[in-house]
């Protein structure tokens, strides 16, 4: 499948393959991310009828799944949001922490969903933090491995950089099923324990989740268009 595609660019400069495949990606993942911003500004100004807060929301999914030792600290900033498993926190932003809005427990019990995981060896999420080293290698330094391979004609250096490059959409590819995972433990906690009271409240969050899962999906995007250029560009050169 990949030499069709190579062989159909062959007369393809390298700004035709950006704007042919990195630039839709890259629209692509500007409407997510609009998307995800326009879907929490809409469901923070909805709160719940249960007055929980996004930290009260936190502990609640932490008890549901048995998980102990986790603190629940507030960060500065909009959607900073995470779960820092070397420490063992939850970090939930400004908007997050007290608010009682949707949009709060929603991410608040995403956020409690990726400590879930930790506390119970959830596979996927150890295969990232395993490639991740690498990743980061790959990020910075495997385009300019392979373009000094070619450089020097010397193919193995190209193939691992382009190897070590290929693990940015790895890690994107592994991170969808995570962060989709986190999100389903999230919403089954809020409608199993009546975190939020009522249908439109639920769907509200769901709303707010699934927005945000389409930033990963976009984020994966990216990265294959920017693989496949690359692949297609080095391969041509080579020829």
């Amino acid at each position: 499948m990949y030499s069709a595609i190579a062989s159909g660019a062959q007369g393809m400069d390298s700004l035709t393959l950006y704007i042919l495949l990195v630039i839709p990606a890259f629209i692509f993942s500007l409407v997510a991310q609009g998307m995800v911003k326009s879907a929490y500004r809409k469901m923070s100004q909805v709160y719940s009828k249960s007055g929980y807060s996004g930290a009260l929301a936190a502990e609640a999914v932490l008890r549901y799944y048995g998980v102990n030792g986790v603190r629940i600290e507030q960060v500065s900033g909009n959607l900073t949001d995470h779960f820092d498993p070397r420490s063992n926190v939850i970090r939930l932003s400004e908007g997050v922490y007290s608010s009682t809005s949707i949009a709060a427990l929603g991410i608040a019990c995403h956020e409690a969903g990726h400590a879930a995981q930790y506390a119970q060896n959830y596979y996927p999420i150890k295969l990232r933090n395993m490639i991740l080293p690498i990743t980061k290698i790959g990020s910075y330094a495997g385009i300019p491995l392979a373009l000094l391979g070619l450089a020097l004609s010397f193919e193995p250096l190209v193939a691992v950089g382009l190897l070590l490059y290929s693990f940015i959409m790895v890690f994107q590819l592994v991170t969808l099923p995570v962060e989709l995972n986190a999100s389903r433990r999230a919403l089954k906690v809020i409608e199993e324990t009546g975190l939020l009271k009522n249908q439109s409240e639920y769907e509200g969050a769901k709303k707010v989740l699934r927005c945000a899962a389409m930033t990963y999906v976009a984020a994966l995007a990216v990265s294959l268009a920017n693989l496949l250029r690359f692949l297609i560009l080095f391969t041509r050169r080579r020829r």
